[in-house]
């Protein structure tokens, strides 16, 4: 239903978000649910890899991209920046009138959230523009509309989400984690990941999804040996099997130092959890020489979410 209310002076020039990208320190999947969705114990992890989406009045909706595999982000309304302008001003009876630019450089299809990160970062940018005034939690539900990992891209730090992952709790990190992420050549479908984990897990029994209590143990504690012995992804399996090539980089990054190695979300990005920023170096150096990955990115944790600039 929409609403004409204005909470706010709207912004007469441009507005700039910057988002951060996640890894999912624990993703736990439950069976298929009767509406195609997974209950998901999904232990989110906000990292220093960012994108910014810039809001300027135009004539209508408008978007653009810039950045590393910028010509792979869609430009329609398909693109969930796109949607949340859209969600916001059909909520506040606004006209949609906007160019958004998305500067990209968290990996595209890379299982680290990116297009939930610039929808969450179009929502924050259109707010401010429009003067609507939403609350922390009429955005918050604008973004589980647009999809399971776009709150915590508005919240960032440490959340555990349940439900589809919409429903978040926020974690305290007593310290900060040092990542290496390889980007793969390509991309790999979150519904097409999600089909294989039913194809593989077809005729057994899946538990109940639950975040281990070591493993929010190792994140209050800022201890990385801790959290490198309680990392997991039930969708790594799946990941694998449609991608075996992903073998190859883990191996690559666990032989150079790492202390853990894991699939990010649904891939075919892969996380590498290191002691500190000198060994985030040494690790992302080797993955460049294996010929694992097309690219190696070094970044650090807990990061804020969505937010003005």
């Amino acid at each position: 239903m929409s609403r004409a209310r204005t909470g706010g002076a709207p912004v007469s020039k441009a507005v700039t978000v910057r988002v951060p990208a996640k890894v999912n320190v624990r993703l736990a999947v439950g069976a298929a649910r009767p509406d195609g969705f997974h209950d998901l114990a999904n232990v989110f992890l906000a990292v220093g890899l960012y994108d910014e989406v810039t809001a300027v009045p135009a004539d209508e909706l408008r978007i653009t991209c810039s950045g590393p595999d910028a010509a792979q982000v869609p430009l329609d309304t398909t693109n969930l920046a796109a949607r949340a302008a859209l969600a916001l001003a059909e909520r506040y009876d606004v006209e949609p009138a906007v160019h958004l630019h998305i500067a990209k450089d968290i990996p595209v299809a890379g299982g680290m959230a990116g297009g939930s990160a610039d929808g969450a970062a179009a929502l924050v940018a259109c707010d401010a523009l429009w003067g609507t005034g939403a609350s922390r939690d009429e955005l918050l539900a604008i973004c589980a509309e647009l999809g399971s990992d776009v709150p915590f891209s508005l919240v960032g730090g440490a959340a555990l989400g349940t439900g589809r992952g919409e429903k978040l709790a926020p974690i305290e990190v007593g310290g900060t984690f040092h990542w290496v992420f390889a980007v793969a050549d390509g991309g790999l479908s979150t519904p097409a990941v999600y089909g294989e984990f039913d194809r593989l897990t077809a005729g057994t029994e899946v538990p109940e999804p639950t975040a281990s209590p070591a493993l929010l143990a190792a994140l209050r504690s800022g201890d990385s040996g801790a959290l490198a012995k309680a990392l997991g992804n039930d969708l790594q399996p799946a990941a694998l099997s449609l991608r075996p090539s992903l073998a190859d980089a883990l191996a690559a990054g666990t032989a150079a130092g790492a202390l853990a190695a894991l699939v990010s979300g649904s891939g075919p990005t892969t996380a590498f959890l290191v002691e500190d920023e000198p060994a985030a170096r040494k690790v992302a150096d080797a993955l460049m020489a294996s010929g694992t990955c097309r690219e190696a990115r070094t970044a650090v944790s807990p990061a804020p979410g969505a937010k003005a600039i």
